[in-house]
């Protein structure tokens, strides 16, 4: 069986709203409920993990009955970072498990379903797989400070890179499940930015696939309007 481990811990700070992110409406319907569809339109079989604070589980089933939401999924509590909340997914998966595992940001409700499938498929030999698009602006890197001339106003400068050698990340980032479970015992270090620098840790090369540039991750009140055109 595959799973998808949806994590949904937002605050929405960023976003300038008493409300989590994960709850704001788009076109109608929470960001979340959005995302999970997206996920049951992928597959009618795949079980689905939603990872949600412990203190945002009362509001969530508010929502669930205000908008008559009944998709079937298994829940988990949030942790400290990411990393543990992950972890707290992975916990309600068998230890025997054989499959794919993703693991999705909640408030990205727009991963094309051609690259959902691409990343579980591409899973099933590579072990390791995450959706990247290209990066389309220039990118300058900060130089360090020359400490020869202090009082020059351009001693911390910064350098054009070849903006063809990166990759902007996705998700879903999707892994065999025995791999995600293993790499996860690792001891946390604030170098884990994602499930995939988890997994590069544990020893394990990662494969990129093609994302979607649709798949944008809802965190600013600009990315709340792009998000609403794009339901439209």
């Amino acid at each position: 069986m595959d799973y998808v481990i949806i994590v949904a811990g937002g605050k929405g700070l960023r976003m300038g709203s008493d409300i989590p992110k994960q709850f704001l409406p788009i076109g109608g319907k929470p960001v979340l409920m959005r995302t999970m569809m997206r996920f049951r339109e992928y597959s009618p079989t795949l079980q689905i993990i939603l990872v949600l604070p412990k203190a945002q589980q009362d509001y969530w089933q508010e929502l669930c009955k205000e908008y008559d939401f009944k998709l079937e999924y298994l829940l988990a509590n949030g942790g400290e970072t990411r990393f543990h909340s992950v972890q707290h997914g992975l916990a309600l998966i068998p230890d025997d498990a054989e499959g794919v595992v993703g693991v999705h940001d909640g408030v990205r409700p727009f991963p094309s379903i051609d690259v959902i499938r691409n990343c579980y498929e591409t899973a099933r030999t590579k072990k390791a797989v995450i959706p990247v698009i290209p990066v389309v602006e220039t990118v300058r890197r900060l130089t360090p400070e020359n400490p020869d001339k202090p009082d020059n106003p351009k001693a911390h400068s910064s350098v054009t890179v070849p903006r063809s050698d990166y990759r902007l990340v996705q998700t879903p980032q999707c892994f065999d499940i025995q791999l995600l479970k293993a790499a996860n015992r690792q001891p946390y270090n604030d170098g884990f930015t994602d499930d995939a620098s988890v997994v590069e840790a544990f020893g394990f090369d990662v494969t990129l696939v093609e994302g979607n540039r649709e798949n944008i991750k809802i965190t600013t009140p600009y990315d709340l309007r792009i998000a609403e055109v794009l339901t439209a």
